[in-house]
């Protein structure tokens, strides 16, 4: 069997991992990278300025603040940051998202700063 043949199981792979605010790659989808990640507190304020990037709630909550209001996604809800809205994701609880965006976009886009991480391949 191919190795496109296997499911992705997200409880799996989240299971496989404890660190916040660190994207881990669990598929590619032409030039895009699926991933997910762990949060709790306050990320940086930030912008992706040539690409528009979702986030799936998987369990806990998310809370996107946009400079005109914030978007507050439960699980199974989903949102859509357009390319060079600047936002700044929060979550009280501890979190778990996935993530779809082009291969290569640097988590703090704009920002940079200490929480810049690239995102690791989970196998």
């Amino acid at each position: 069997m191919s190795e496109s043949a296997v499911p992705v199981n997200l409880a799996d792979k989240l299971a496989q991992f404890s660190e916040l605010w660190s994207q881990k790659k669990v598929a590619a989808l032409n030039d895009y990278e699926v991933k997910l990640a762990k949060l709790k507190g306050e990320f940086v304020w930030h912008t992706h300025e040539d690409t528009d990037e979702l986030f799936l709630v998987i369990s806990g909550r998310l809370t996107i603040q946009l400079r005109d209001g914030d978007v507050v996604l439960e699980p199974g809800e989903l949102f859509v940051v357009p390319r060079g809205v600047e936002h700044c994701p929060v979550a009280d609880e501890e979190t778990a998202i996935l993530l779809l965006e082009p291969a290569g976009t640097i988590n703090t886009g704009d920002a940079g700063g200490p929480m810049t991480k690239a995102a690791e391949i989970l196998s």
